[in-house]
């Protein structure tokens, strides 16, 4: 009691001296949350991305104005730093109910006297009075210019919180929401600033120098080292000055607690945020009234396996130090679950200084990886079957832009290969002739409903090179069109976090279009034509998968599913260097490879009853199945969509495109005034004119194919016995 009496006329001195002391008849009104609020409202500056089972994927920043990481339980704090601050701020925590009397008493005498000789003022606020003013600003004591009206109401609020905390609760909520240095707040924030570790590993030395912040967080280096030299009762300081000057003496950046998923979690950001969600720098919505507000931060959970997520990029690390020097410098990686589109693996990798760039949603050139939407819309429309033949053979098309020669990967020729064996060995000749029976629309319209979204110019824009893969495409959208075909014809969008309800399948291409195509993406010995019988393509369990490569080696990428998931990896550059002898068989085929023997353990399996997911599926219903005996191709059983078997054992070829190979279209041909004009003369020439069929130019019927040049401007027909136009050019002679 004479602790208290002693008090209260220090304090009655200092009112008439500093305030008003009708200030002190204010009733007192506190508001002060429990401990089980104070922390449930607890909002870290980072954003944490969870995996499907909870597990830390990605520490994301997401507050820029502060910086306070986890809530660390008392039971988490080193022993040494719970020391060091009773010390400094309250020796007597555990004896008092909120005031320290003594020092109290002690620090208003003194404080009066020092206001008398214009002195600096001293403080004896208890860790209970520090709390009640983190967690409102009005028991928060001004400094400059002590109110003692405001201490008193400190003073009451202080008790009035022992009431109803345990000297535990209150010792971990302020060590919480105490500020340390700059934007440092809570002392997990501070420990992991200052010396990167959490605060249960904290040391003696790094304890002082974090309790001298609390103090005086903004301090310079030298008076923080000075002052826990004092703290420590040292008589030689050298090893806390250096220690101190060390720590202070930069920048406090926090490495994220995981680091798993950082694209993904900046592509879920915008959605995560909002200005109008306050919470208060003290963690409770009803503390601290006058600090700014902040994005709340609640773990945002995924489809993601954290496990799997490890295991690609570990993969795709290996694969770009294979190729280092080879230029390549980044690569990336979807894995998602073909039945319900949920994203697995969500990899973008670089050793160049393109970390920031996500090579999922990167446009890059598709190259070949789009063949198989052309030839699955051929068989679907009933253009061609497996087993038509295609000719693989010098190619010129006479275009807006001039002349459009398509070459294949390795510059040969093999003449008439079936649709099988063109798709499989990625031949881009029978391709671009592919397209020009199904046309250049309709494969741009297939291409946006499977999902490709960059194709915004008219179908003419691209040209046959769409059927090469001219379009810019994203890592995204490739796998989850080739997902379309493992799922029999059918797209939904993929899904990144977990829902409720599944989106409505959309039907974007036949289910037995779908897997005449997979079956023969899955096809070893069709693909041995370009690829051999033994390279990464060849899985030990079912899988369809497609390689291609850009223009230059500046792409390329490895698509393919099983029954049950859909892999897609893509390598290259992100500022578009060119690749020095990389294709998609030796760039992203063998971590594709990789990634689906991961995927899927054989050995885990073979023991007991097989897997049917790592079986071959069922064929689509209504297709037939016949033994044919192609030329120049080993005996097969084909499968054929109702209507487009052949009658024998041979061949059954949709009839080519009659086509007129030259002159061109738009072509302009120019006399040469030193040779005698009778020697001037055109050849024309067509592919797959049938027999009967006759030239008419200028609507003149033409008995040769050899036409003496005329200046002007000319139209060329090319017309069947029943006189239809056949095909129809127009050029110039100058």
């Amino acid at each position: 009691m004479k602790y208290r009496a002693l008090l209260c006329l220090a304090l009655l001195t200092a009112a008439s001296l500093a305030a008003s002391p009708a200030a002190l008849a204010a009733p007192p009104s506190f508001e002060l949350p429990g401990f089980d609020e104070v922390r449930a409202n607890w909002r870290s500056s980072e954003a944490h991305l969870l995996d499907r089972n909870g597990e830390l994927l990605q520490e994301i920043r997401i507050d820029p104005r502060i910086r306070r990481t986890a809530w660390t339980p008392l039971a988490d704090i080193s022993p040494a730093l719970i020391a060091s601050v009773l010390k400094a701020e309250d020796q007597r925590f555990f004896e008092h109910a909120g005031v320290d009397w003594l020092a109290a008493g002690k620090a208003a005498l003194t404080n009066t006297l020092a206001n008398l000789r214009q002195e600096k003022l001293r403080g004896a606020s208890t860790l209970t009075m520090q709390l009640a003013g983190l967690l409102d600003a009005k028991y928060r004591a001004r400094i400059a210019r002590r109110n003692v009206a405001e201490k008193w109401r400190q003073l009451q609020a202080a008790q009035e919180l022992e009431k109803s905390w345990s000297k535990a609760e209150i010792l971990e909520a302020y060590l919480n929401l105490a500020p340390f240095r700059g934007e440092l707040s809570g002392i997990d924030a501070a420990a992991r600033g200052l010396y990167d570790k959490r605060p249960a590993g904290l040391s003696d030395d790094e304890a002082l120098i974090l309790t001298v912040l609390i103090r005086s967080p903004n301090a310079k280096p030298k008076d923080v080292a000075r002052r826990a030299c004092i703290l420590a009762e040292e008589k030689n300081c050298a090893r806390l000055d250096a220690r101190t000057f060390n720590v202070l003496s930069g920048r406090y950046p926090i490495l994220p607690a995981a680091n798993l998923a950082p694209h993904l979690a900046q592509r879920l950001m915008p959605g995560l945020a909002s200005p109008r969600l306050k919470t208060a720098a003290a963690t409770t919505a009803r503390a601290n009234k006058a600090s700014s507000t902040s994005p709340r931060s609640q773990p945002i959970p995924t489809t993601l396996d954290a496990n799997l997520q490890r295991q690609v990029q570990s993969v795709l690390t290996q694969q770009l130090n294979v190729l280092a020097a080879r230029n390549v410098q980044d690569a990336a990686a979807l894995v998602v679950d073909n039945a319900s589109g949920a994203v697995l693996a969500y990899v973008s990798l670089s050793n160049s200084n393109a970390a920031q760039n996500d090579g999922v949603q990167a446009l890059r050139q598709a190259g070949s990886t789009l063949k198989p939407f052309l030839y699955g819309l051929a068989f679907e429309k009933r253009l061609l079957t497996a087993a038509s033949p295609l000719e693989d053979a010098p190619l010129s098309i006479a275009t807006s832009g001039g002349q459009y020669a398509p070459q294949n990967y390795d510059q040969a020729f093999r003449g008439l290969v079936s649709a099988r064996y063109a798709l499989a060995s990625s031949l881009n000749i029978p391709a671009v002739q592919t397209l020009k029976l199904t046309g250049l629309d309709p494969f741009a319209t297939r291409l946006q409903e499977l999902g490709f979204a960059n194709l915004t110019e008219d179908a003419d824009y691209y040209g046959y090179a769409l059927a090469l893969g001219s379009l810019d495409v994203r890592l995204e959208e490739l796998v989850n069109a080739y997902r379309s075909l493992a799922n029999g014809g059918r797209r939904t969008p993929l899904r990144f976090t977990p829902v409720a309800a599944k989106a409505k399948a959309k039907r974007v291409q036949s289910p037995q279009a779908s897997f005449l195509v997979a079956d023969i993406l899955s096809d070893r010995q069709a693909r041995a034509l370009t690829f051999g019988l033994e390279n990464p393509l060849a899985t030990r369990y079912w899988t369809a998968v497609k390689t291609g490569t850009s223009k230059d080696m500046r792409d390329n990428w490895c698509i393919g599913f099983s029954r049950r998931f859909t892999t897609g990896v893509w390598i290259g550059n992100f500022n578009g260097s060119p690749m020095h002898d990389v294709s998609g068989i030796s760039g992203a085929a063998p971590a594709w490879a990789a990634i689906m023997d991961h995927l899927h353990p054989v050995e885990a399996k073979s023991a007991g009853k097989p897997d049917a997911t790592l079986q071959a599926p069922k064929a689509a219903a209504g297709l037939i199945r016949k033994t044919i005996q192609p030329a120049d191709e080993p005996p097969r059983q084909e499968w054929f969509i109702p209507g487009t078997e052949p009658a024998g054992d041979t061949w059954q070829a949709a009839r080519g495109v009659v086509e007129i190979l030259h002159p061109g279209d738009a072509m302009i041909l120019a006399l040469d005034p030193d040779i005698p004009m009778q020697r001037q003369q055109l050849h024309f020439r067509a592919r797959n004119a049938p027999t009967g069929a006759v030239w008419l130019i200028d609507q003149t019927r033409q008995e040769t194919d050899t036409w003496p040049l005329t200046r002007g401007k000319h139209q060329l027909s090319l017309i069947d016995a029943d006189g239809q136009t056949l095909d129809q050019v127009e050029f110039e002679v100058r």
